[in-house]
């Protein structure tokens, strides 16, 4: 069937008008628009243009000459204080980071790690001193860092690092040991070819007793780019993508470094060898050391977003192209016209817009909840009210949307058949590139865990009960009601069921008032009933075998809370989109991606009383129908997302030669 035949014979629900990619643009580029815009232009400079098929020195050099390119545009100024040349503006500096993302990959992460770990730390975890003798510097590109915090032995587990950081009180110096191979730091960005200081993740130890894990400003080469004294420099090679970025591994042999090089916002050593510290339990000050740090978290989920959204534009101008198979009339059909073809894409790009407007809002929460950068700090920002929920949030969209990406690339790569497998059609490099990403900022696995434990135990006020244990400990002598109370907002919750609009009838699958309600039910049910479960466990049980056999439940739990964001987030930003046929392709869509959640799940739904079989098959059914009614629109809602044509250097994306040479005939 023709698109035209497909479009006349559309179910009931289609949009009558033509939505406008302007309007559609304008609530996807949100509070920070200006920025958006700034970055499209910014592509549009010859030196940002996606390169394929360099080597890796190339790569490498390429890589880092578009950093300092960045640095001279004014990119690399966003997160800092205005007094050392920086923009005061985090929102503005993550909305960047994002927008990089559909260009070079490997440009992305290096500004990652340059500017958003290397110099996030040296922002939030020093002082004053590191504060003036670093910040411009780094600002520029005139000092370039690492951020070495993981370990051949201890990557999520930060609390166990091996790494020691010993104070000499005769020296005035703290003495850098990395005590054996497991405890090199590992895959650490800028270390094997570009970077001169590292930001060193250690155990402080000062007066023969542990403090805990601290950061410390290292210098891990001279002038001339040897590795410094003691210091010891191994290139991790070759990588499955992103090989513009240096990765190396860093080892410490007795190196000594002054006392005033502890970044010492939360933890400090006298000259005497005495420690003090504002956060006296070990525990609480570890985490909100690594709270402050939850900016990285928000920058992956955004850059996972942006290179699925370029897939998704390269896979739906192509299907839009690409025909197949003569119809009824004789004329070859557009391989997005055919369902199985829209059932790979059109649920993917339904799920990409729930999580950009999640992506917005995490973004806004973490701006608003941060101290101005030129303020004095009186405030620790793991205090803010709504920050403790906004890092556990942070987690789970950084899980959903990284995993998504690996998913919605691979789809795409395959929508595109042999043609998507070239590395000139870019969906090769995107799948390399965002690979990684669900492991880094935080194994996806290990940070939905993360979640679970807050939406069980409140963890935060109770930091005596925060290592593998806790959880079990502390649910035993839990009240459900505070479960029940806490999940999901339910002001939030019933003020959305109360404000979506009704459709007539209780059964109908589109009825956002039981979209809501249902995915709700899932999240408390499992909540609830993995905390009964784990309460049944008695003081002789071993803690961690009670909270092994949960752990399944746990981050199942953990991933429908992150579904019930994502849903919430969908329907309040369609509440703010005032243009009818915007508002009725954005319900479509989001009809789109909750229906597609509920037939995933329909197995669970069943199981639990809540979709009867013929139900279920029904919303099998409305799937197939909304992938028809958005179909028409597939192009409108990739345009929308500004991609610039610079990232979209993808001949598949552009239309077939044939193609081409008729519309000019």
């Amino acid at each position: 069937m023709s698109s035209a035949a497909a479009d006349s014979a559309a179910p009931s629900g289609s949009v009558e008008t033509v939505p406008d990619v302007g309007i559609l643009r304008a609530l996807l580029d949100g509070r920070w628009a200006s920025m958006r815009e700034r970055a499209r232009d910014l592509a549009k400079d010859p030196r940002f243009a996606v390169e394929i098929g360099e080597g890796v020195e190339a790569q490498r050099e390429h890589t880092l000459e578009r950093l300092l390119a960045l640095a001279e545009a004014g990119h690399s100024r966003l997160g800092f204080p205005s007094r050392y040349g920086g923009a005061n503006d985090v929102g503005g500096s993550i909305t960047s980071f994002e927008m990089l993302a559909m260009g070079d990959l490997s440009l992305l992460v290096k500004a990652g790690v340059q500017w958003g770990l290397f110099g996030g730390a040296i922002l939030h975890l020093g002082t004053e001193r590191h504060h003036e003798k670093y910040i411009s510097k780094l600002i520029s590109g005139e000092l370039l860092g690492c951020f070495a915090m993981t370990e051949t032995g201890h990557g999520s587990d930060v609390a166990s690092l091996r790494t020691t950081a010993t104070y000499d009180p005769d020296a005035d110096e703290f003495v850098i040991r990395t005590p054996s191979t497991a405890a090199r730091k590992e895959y650490i960005g800028n270390a094997a070819r570009d970077g001169h200081v590292a930001v060193v993740f250690a155990q402080l130890v000062t007066k023969g007793e542990s403090q805990g894990v601290h950061a410390f400003v290292v210098p891990i080469r001279t002038s001339d780019g040897s590795p410094a004294p003691g210091v010891r420099i191994e290139d991790c090679g070759l990588k499955a993508g992103l090989n513009g970025v240096d990765n190396g591994r860093l080892y410490f042999d007795d190196v000594r470094i002054p006392r005033d090089n502890l970044l010492n916002r939360y933890g400090d050593v006298a000259d005497d060898g005495s420690y003090r510290t504002p956060i006296e339990n070990k525990t609480k000050r570890f985490f909100t050391m690594l709270g402050t740090l939850v900016q990285g978290r928000i920058s992956v989920a955004g850059g996972a977003g942006a290179a699925t959204k370029v897939a998704l534009a390269i896979a739906i101008r192509y299907g839009e192209e690409r025909r197949q198979f003569a119809g009824p009339d004789g004329d070859e059909i557009a391989v997005l016209d055919y369902l199985a073809h829209q059932r790979k894409l059109l649920p993917a790009l339904a799920k990409t817009y729930a999580l950009h407007f999640a992506q917005l809002a995490l973004v806004e929460g973490l701006h608003d909840t941060t101290p101005d950068l030129d303020a004095p700090r009186d405030a620790d920002p793991a205090e803010h009210p709504g920050r403790r929920e906004l890092e556990a949030r942070a987690a789970g969209i950084k899980a959903a949307a990284t995993w998504h990406a690996t998913s919605a690339i691979q789809a795409c790569r395959e929508a595109c058949g042999g043609a998507g497998y070239l590395a000139e059609n870019r969906l090769p490099g995107l799948k390399a590139d965002t690979d990684v990403f669900t492991t880094f900022e935080g194994d996806n696995t290990v940070l939905l865990q993360l979640v679970a434990k807050e939406l069980l135990t409140g963890y935060r006020d109770h930091f005596g009960e925060l290592d593998l244990f806790g959880t079990a400990r502390f649910v035993t002598d839990m009240a459900f009601e505070t479960v029940v109370e806490r999940i999901g907002g339910r002001r939030i919750l019933q003020r959305l069921i109360d404000a979506a609009p009704g459709r007539g009838n209780e059964e109908d699958l589109r009825d956002r008032a039981w979209h809501l309600a249902l995915f709700d039910y899932r999240e408390s049910h499992l909540l609830e009933t993995v905390a009964r479960r784990l309460q049944r466990a008695t003081s002789a049980q071993d803690p961690f075998a009670v909270f092994n056999a949960a752990q399944d439940h746990m981050l199942a739990a953990a991933r429908a809370h992150v579904d019930s964001v994502l849903l919430q987030a969908f329907v309040e930003a369609i509440e703010r989109c005032v243009d009818t046929a915007e508002r009725e392709l954005l319900e479509r869509v989001c009809d789109l991606f909750v229906l597609s959640t509920i037939e995933a799940e329909r197995g669970w739904f069943q199981e639990h009383g809540r979709l009867t079989a013929a139900r279920s098959k029904a919303a099998i059914a409305e799937v197939n129908a909304l992938c028809g009614l958005v179909r028409p629109h597939a192009r409108t809602l990739v345009d929308a997302f500004g991609i610039p044509e610079s990232a979209l250097a993808a001949p598949i994306a552009h239309g077939s030669e044939e193609r081409v040479e008729a519309a000019a005939r």
